[in-house]
């Protein structure tokens, strides 16, 4: 698949073409025999409307992949409670396979990777380590009293 930038060129590229033919038909035919700013103006907004209709008619080159932040000493080993029943999910995102559902009052500890608001943490739940990604906006302090 092209690069984004060859698209840009190759859209802009035929919306000079299109600019070219539509001003040899629709224009008076004395207006291109010698250089003026008129027929400059018309290439120039032609080939920039143009140009960006093309673009955005294009689909989209797919979805940005975010990577998750490196780890940070600040946030890492950090524990919260878990205030309502909470999903531990495979990735992030509503849309990941959930893997576990950590009850309210659990302790979950973050291992320090974290994208916007969701973080991946860590929990003992039923007896066994897990380890999945939830929503930061689900977790309380430890020391944090629920209000």
């Amino acid at each position: 698949m092209p690069s984004a930038n060859c698209l840009t060129v190759l859209a802009y590229a035929a919306g000079l073409i299109v600019t070219l033919v539509l001003a040899a038909w629709l224009t008076p035919a004395r207006w291109w025999r010698r250089p003026n700013l008129r027929a400059a103006g018309i290439l120039a907004a032609g080939t920039w409307g143009l140009g960006a209709l093309l673009l955005s008619l294009l689909p989209a080159s797919g979805p940005v992949v975010a990577a998750a932040a490196p780890p940070s000493p600040s946030h890492a080993g950090v524990s919260y409670t878990v205030f309502d029943d909470l999903n531990l999910r495979a990735d992030k995102g509503i849309g990941a396979p959930r893997i576990a559902v950590a009850p309210a009052g659990t302790v979950v500890t973050t291992t320090g990777l974290r994208d916007g608001d969701w973080w991946q943490v860590s929990a003992r739940i039923d007896g066994r380590q897990v380890r999945g990604w939830s929503s930061s906006l689900w977790l309380r302090r430890a020391e944090e009293a629920r209000r």
